[in-house]
C-alpha cells in the first residue's frame, strides 16, 4: 500500500476507535495518521523512511522490509514503550491504532507481511491487490468515505 493509503487508514481506523472510547477523537486522528506511517520504517523509500533516512537503513540492514517492524512483537513492544513514556494516554492510544491499521492494509497486498516475527511465515489475506493498483485506489475511496463517516459522529457536528 501506498503512504496515502496508510495514512487515511490510519485516520479511519483511529476515528472508528474514538466511537468506543472516550479519548479526545482530533488526538486520536492526529496520531492514528502518524502511527499509520510508522511500521513502513524499515523502507528508505516510503514517507518515515526518507524522513528518518539513518535510522531506516538500519532498520531495514538488520531486519529488512515488513518482518519486524510489521509484527505484533514489534506492535508489544511498541505499546509498552508508548504507554510508559508518553504523557498522553489517547496519543498513545492512536499510534497503535495507526500502526494495526498499517498492518491489515499490508496484509492485503501480495507480499503480505511476517506477523509472527521472528518466525519466517508470511500472512496476507486470501484476496490480495498490488500497490498502487485500481483494487487500492478503492480501498482508499473506501477509507475516506469511512472517515468522514466516523469522523461526523466522533467531532458531533451539529447543524
Amino acid at each position: 500500500m501506498t503512504g496515502k493509503t496508510h495514512i487515511i487508514g490510519g485516520v479511519a481506523a483511529s476515528l472508528a476507535f474514538a466511537q468506543i472510547t472516550n479519548y479526545e477523537p482530533i488526538i486520536l486522528l492526529g496520531a492514528g495518521a502518524v502511527g499509520a506511517l510508522i511500521p513502513d520504517i524499515c523502507h528508505g523509500g516510503s514517507k518515515i523512511g526518507r524522513t528518518f533516512p539513518s535510522l531506516s537503513k538500519i532498520i531495514n540492514a538488520v531486519f529488512g522490509h515488513r518482518t519486524f517492524t510489521h509484527s505484533l512483537l514489534f506492535l508489544a513492544m511498541a505499546a509498552f514503550l508508548f504507554f510508559t513514556f508518553l504523557p498522553n494516554e489517547a496519543l498513545a492510544a492512536g499510534l497503535l491504532v495507526g500502526m494495526g491499521s498499517h498492518l491489515l492494509l499490508d496484509m492485503a497486498t501480495k507480499n503480505g507481511i511476517k506477523l509472527l516475527f521472528p518466525f519466517k511465515m508470511r500472512v496476507r489475506f486470501p484476496v490480495t491487490t498490488k500497490t498502487g493498483g485500481t483494487a487500492e485506489h478503492m480501498i482508499f475511496a473506501l477509507l475516506s468515505l469511512l472517515s468522514v463517516y466516523f469522523g461526523y459522529s466522533a467531532f458531533d457536528f451539529v447543524y
